[in-house]
């Protein structure tokens, strides 16, 4: 069954108040964070660093080489040049100037997983500029071992011996300016769908909502105990899935619905990876004779990859054949809420870490994120030990001497310090 997510336009739960800017001027705002970091995947920028990227993104899991070179072809389709990293360095970019226009002259740094500038290099370079207490942006805005964990472990290994402690925000796919981004973008999408694919009268467009794929058993293992039966990674897709069919449903005076979707699975058939595939789905809506979709990709916060080839590329394919009017809308990308909102999660973050008690704003539907997560959230399967920065002390969780409060609150010890 498809992951469904309808909100009538006159359902109105009440939302959560929008967070007020912490007091002060300048740096001491972020207090006491004296760098900050935006954390990426990263991606290639010439043909010859294809297989090479792909070769770090997978390394460990024993996959040859000529099926790296098969999957570099959606690379070379686009020049050999992931949009990523320019993603980055404009997103980089416009919250340097929405800092800048708060008055916040925190330096503002930028390190990858997979590629330059990778983490190592970018914390090693923080340290040698003096700085010690880092806050991070990850560019990955939901719960699960690949969006969430396996950064932290990166930041864990990349941090190690440098002196530098590093916390993170909060997920944010929940907060108002995320969503927000997600809203303008679908309603323009469907004013290129025009009459044939969204008729005044009659059934409307589908909003199809589309995210990567992950294997069955990290989404049912994502967030911490206690889980719903599908899992937070899942949940949150849903909650934004809701509000963002409820508010397009509202400004265009009509019930919309929504549905979730995925794109980009990999690994072997006989693994279960989370379902539909945004093809598929494309194919049943068109049996189910719907006049048109338009696909949102709430699970990206920029034009990755996975947008531009398995959307505009395939997804796009798919609905030309079937006759079907297609629309892709716009990630977040630099949109004004959206690069505001950070700004505002990175002076939330910073006042929690002060002992303070700031407004936390997430959409009717969703769930506050967390700043330190659980040691029981979002597994690895591989290596369960594998350490990680960002998270509550396992010790301290089993003796009973943290509770949720101090985890939301920021005050939590985190497992190590990185420079121990």
């Amino acid at each position: 069954m498809t992951p469904t997510a309808t909100t009538p336009p006159d359902v109105r739960p009440t939302a959560t108040p929008e967070a007020e800017p912490a007091g002060g001027t300048g740096a001491t705002v972020l207090a006491p964070y004296d760098a900050l970091l935006l954390v990426s995947f990263g991606g290639p920028e010439r043909p010859e660093d294809v297989v090479p990227f792909l070769e770090n993104v997978t390394r460990g899991r024993g996959i040859p080489r000529e099926r790296l070179v098969e999957v570099g072809q959606h690379y070379y389709l686009f020049g050999g040049r992931s949009p990523i990293n320019e993603q980055c360095r404009a997103l980089l970019a416009a919250l340097r100037t929405e800092l800048d226009g708060r008055g916040i002259d925190t330096p503002l740094y930028w390190g990858n997983r997979n590629w330059d500038p990778y983490l190592d290099t970018e914390l090693a370079t923080i340290a040698a500029d003096g700085h010690r207490r880092v806050l991070a942006v990850l560019t990955s805005a939901y719960p699960s071992y690949s969006s969430c964990r396996q950064y932290r472990e990166n930041l864990f290994d990349a941090a190690a011996g440098t002196g530098v402690t590093v916390d993170k925000i909060r997920h944010y796919s929940d907060h108002p300016g995320f969503v927000t981004a997600s809203v303008d973008a679908t309603l323009a999408a469907l004013e290129t769908l025009g009459e044939q694919g969204d008729p005044a009268e009659g059934e409307p467009a589908r909003l199809v909502f589309v995210t990567h794929s992950i294997p069955t058993s990290m989404a049912l293992s994502s967030g911490p105990t206690p889980r719903s039966a599908q899992g937070a990674y899942v949940d949150w897709h849903l909650a934004v899935a809701a509000e963002v069919t409820r508010q397009v449903s509202e400004r265009r005076g009509r019930a919309y619905t929504g549905d979730l979707a995925f794109c980009s699975r990999s690994g072997p058939p006989s693994q279960p990876w989370a379902e539909p595939d945004v093809n598929d789905h494309l194919t049943a809506l068109h049996g189910d004779a719907v006049p048109g979709a338009v696909v949102i990709p709430i699970g990206f916060i920029s034009d990755h990859m996975e947008v531009i080839y398995d959307l505009d590329t395939e997804a796009a394919e798919t609905a030309e054949g079937l006759g079907l009017p297609f629309a892709r809308a716009a990630t977040a990308g630099t949109h004004p809420a959206f690069v505001a909102a950070l700004a505002d999660l990175l002076l939330e973050r910073a006042a929690a870490t002060r002992g303070e008690e700031p407004a936390k704003p997430v959409v009717p539907g969703g769930a506050v994120g967390w700043y330190d997560c659980q040691p029981d959230c979002c597994l690895n399967a591989r290596t369960p030990d594998r350490p990680a920065l960002c998270q509550v002390d396992r010790g301290q969780v089993d003796r009973g001497q943290v509770d949720r409060g101090q985890v939301d609150r920021g005050q939590a010890a985190p497992t190590a310090e990185a420079g121990a």
